[in-house]
């Protein structure tokens, strides 16, 4: 087994637990850390490094012959402008041999598009935020607005508790804006894992407690059975697969609001891991043929809390 983790950067925990995961399978599983830049943190703690080509289609016979040069059996991607990308190849690299662990193209398309996620899940009556192109009529009844762009990262261009007037100014600075009622309210995760048929196999809760640049950096489990089942219906109606992660807020009078959803493994879900949702491990184990539903979950019995730090390496 060689598993690849696409635009790796600096994501250490993440190359390391994948590491894990794939060894507890075969023992003598390699790590390729890939990446369109070079020198990057991650390349010293693989087992091998490959400066790759950017993820577009002009570059497709380059990353085959990568692909191939490197043995490469398992691709894990986890940037969202590199999924549309992989989960589009999945078919044909399957056919070489190379599992593609990402989930279905319209299924990402929903997580990456706001709007489309909104929308979606507000017309199956299920609690997402709600989603305005341009500010609404009514926008004076609403004291306070958050104005995002419509594509990327959430955090990013991200204006927060704006009123109308500075909603507005704040809009005009983006290339896509999109505008939500502010929600006052605790910040939650959900990282969870879907098998290949959609079907949610586990899920747990994780409160940000301090959040740098959209990741968590202090995040602590914690047991919100309440809302198991809402977080069942979103995650099986947007049809995912592997590892996800769903960020919400929870209100003053404990109110779920769904905001957004990636569809790939979060930069906090090791987490995840630690608290039972063996999201790597299952991935890897079912594209090999294993069983799952004969691979039990096994839940933290108290709470876990993780808190990320800058660390030393010395070769």
């Amino acid at each position: 087994m060689r598993v690849m983790l696409s635009s790796s950067g600096a994501k250490v925990p993440l190359l390391q637990a994948l590491r894990s995961a794939a060894r507890r399978l075969d023992a003598q599983a390699q790590l390729v850390a890939a990446d369109l830049a070079s020198p990057v943190v991650s390349q010293y703690f693989a087992d091998t490094f490959w400066q790759m080509p950017p993820c577009q289609e002009h570059y497709l016979p380059e990353i085959i012959a990568g692909l191939q040069q490197f043995q490469i059996s398992h691709i894990l991607p986890s940037r969202d402008g590199e999924l549309m990308f992989w989960s589009g190849l999945k078919a044909h690299l399957a056919s070489l041999g190379i599992k593609v662990l990402v989930a279905p193209q319209n299924s990402i398309q929903r997580c990456l598009d706001k709007q489309l996620f909104a929308d979606f899940l507000g017309q199956l009556a299920l609690p997402a935020i709600p989603v305005y192109a341009s500010l609404p009529g009514t926008a004076a009844e609403s004291t306070l607005w958050v104005v995002k762009e419509r594509f990327g990262a959430g955090s990013q261009s991200l204006g927060l508790a704006l009123e109308p007037e500075a909603a507005l100014r704040h809009a005009a600075r983006l290339t896509a804006p999109i505008f939500q009622p502010y929600i006052s309210g605790r910040e939650v995760s959900i990282d969870a894992w879907l098998n290949n048929q959609g079907r949610l196999k586990a899920h747990i809760y994780r409160y940000r407690i301090k959040i740098e640049h959209g990741e968590s950096q202090i995040t602590q489990t914690v047991a919100l059975p309440q809302y198991d089942q809402q977080i069942s219906d979103v995650l099986q109606a947007l049809q995912l697969t592997g590892p996800v992660v769903l960020q919400a807020i929870i209100d003053e009078q404990q109110q779920l609001h769904l905001i957004e959803c990636n569809s790939r493994f979060g930069g906090a879900s090791t987490l995840g891991i630690a608290a039972g949702v063996d999201s790597l491990y299952w991935s890897l184990a079912e594209s090999c043929g294993q069983d799952i539903n004969a691979i039990p979950f096994h839940p933290a019995s108290a709470p876990l809390t993780q808190v990320r730090f800058a660390g030393d390496h010395y070769l």
